[in-house]
């Protein structure tokens, strides 16, 4: 055997031997939607909202708001905490207003997000990178380790109906029509507040059928920091 073939295999059996090394996991996407049942335009985003949330590496939710409820149609999935949300966001992107359908990724960029490759280019341009704190959840509580951040982050709990929904619209723009929901959120709860270092949460007993999710965000409407989900 000559030196040249020798050394590529001594080269290869090395490289077996080393020990692998853990990549760690990719930031879980985070995804926004903010619609009603009553907006004409909201069906599309609605959709590719669902086709996305088939995708492992996306936390895909849809929050319902509540200023299209005196047009015509009371939105059923509708609370005032998301249109507060979405109004956060509002700020901390600098807009004048809100509207629907409006798609916030990872609390970084906004769409309109009616097409599922607007959404994808907009995860192509404020992606969340690796670098993040680590957020370990499991069925009692949340578990957040990490570098501190510029300014204290709040933690929010999420539950959100994994199942698509259909819902009959009676009145309003979508009225005679019934629109699938998908990943539509039922809960938000603030859990605290985090300012670096290792600390945990006490995640209580949701209802049953829906799933739990973790957000940690740099205060409200800034960009998400990390995310998780059961």
């Amino acid at each position: 055997m000559n030196r040249r073939i020798a050394g590529g295999v001594a080269a290869a059996l090395l490289a077996l031997a080393a020990p692998a090394v853990a990549q760690p996991p990719a930031p879980l996407q985070v995804v926004e939607l903010f619609t009603s049942q009553g907006c004409s335009s909201c069906p599309p985003a609605n959709a590719a909202l669902a086709q996305l949330s088939a995708r492992p590496d996306i936390l895909a939710l849809s929050f319902g708001v509540t200023y299209w409820d005196q047009l015509g149609w009371k939105d059923t999935f509708a609370q005032k905490r998301f249109t507060d949300r979405q109004w956060d966001y509002a700020r901390g992107l600098r807009h004048d207003n809100v509207g629907t359908p409006q798609v916030v990724v990872n609390g970084r960029l906004d769409v309109v997000g009616q097409r599922v490759s607007e959404i994808e280019g907009a995860l192509h341009r404020a992606p969340l990178a690796a670098g993040g704190p680590a957020v370990t959840l499991q069925a009692t509580g949340v578990a957040i380790a990490g570098p501190a951040p510029r300014r204290a982050a709040d933690v929010w709990l999420v539950r959100y109906d994994p199942n698509t929904v259909q819902v009959p619209i009676r009145r309003g723009e979508n009225g005679g029509k019934t629109l699938p929901h998908k990943n539509v959120v039922r809960e938000l709860t603030r859990l605290g507040a985090w300012d670096g270092g290792q600390r945990s949460y006490a995640v209580p007993a949701g209802p049953a059928g829906l799933k739990t999710a973790i957000l940690v965000q740099a205060g409200p409407g800034g960009p998400i920091l990390a995310a998780a989900k059961g």
